[in-house]
């Protein structure tokens, strides 16, 4: 983010009692929620100053660089509030798992599958990075990552298939196409060393 520059949102927080509000943490890319913490008026600027999330730990009662001990910091591209103000949401690219455990986010107990609409592509594309580095026997992925030629190939003819379901095959037809041209898409852009965020980012580039 930069140097601090004058912004509304530093005056329309409202903090409670105890000086304290809400802090939702979401993955810049995936849209992924990481994390709930707090933050007060110092951990506030403290994150405008330096681009990096600060928070405020409830526990400890005090300040809080997250990741300055395990090297898990978190880049923040932007920050939100809510419609009262009672709420801030930080988007941040992460350098690591934000969970203490370990775990990529803290919210992996509960219903976990099946997977929120948002979430299957990001988890796709981590699989395809897990495949592409441990290379296990038999993977698809891989013959196709170690074959450059047949990934376009592969998609070329998918997006045929795709296009012939949506004339003359069934809705559910259609849906299996297209995840066929999404996978090999995926893993397309992955041999480039490229990802579907950056095809988005083209996409927001574009908009009037």
């Amino acid at each position: 983010m930069g140097a601090a520059s004058p912004d509304p949102i530093d005056e329309r927080v409202a903090y409670d009692g105890d000086g304290l509000v809400p802090c939702i943490v979401q993955d810049w890319s995936t849209g992924e929620v990481l994390m709930l913490a707090y933050m007060n008026e110092e951990a506030l600027a403290r994150t405008r100053e330096s681009g990096e999330l600060h928070l405020y730990s409830r526990s400890r009662e005090e300040q809080w660089h997250k990741g300055a001990t395990s090297g898990n910091t978190q880049h923040v591209r932007a920050l939100r509030l809510d419609c009262d103000g009672d709420a801030v949401l930080a988007l941040v690219e992460p350098a690591g798992p934000a969970c203490h455990t370990g775990e990529r986010t803290c919210f992996h107990r509960g219903q976990l599958s099946p997977l929120a609409p948002h979430e299957t592509l990001p988890e796709l594309g981590r699989t395809l990075a897990s495949r592409a580095r441990e290379r296990p026997a038999g993977s698809y992925t891989v013959e196709l990552l170690d074959n450059p030629g047949r990934i376009g190939e592969k998609v070329m003819e998918e997006a045929e298939e795709v296009a012939r379901a949506a004339r003359e095959e069934s809705d559910e037809r259609v849906d299996e196409e297209a995840a066929d041209v999404l996978y090999h898409l995926l893993v397309l852009m992955h041999s480039r060393g490229r990802s579907l965020v950056d095809a988005e980012r083209v996409l927001d580039g574009r908009r009037t």
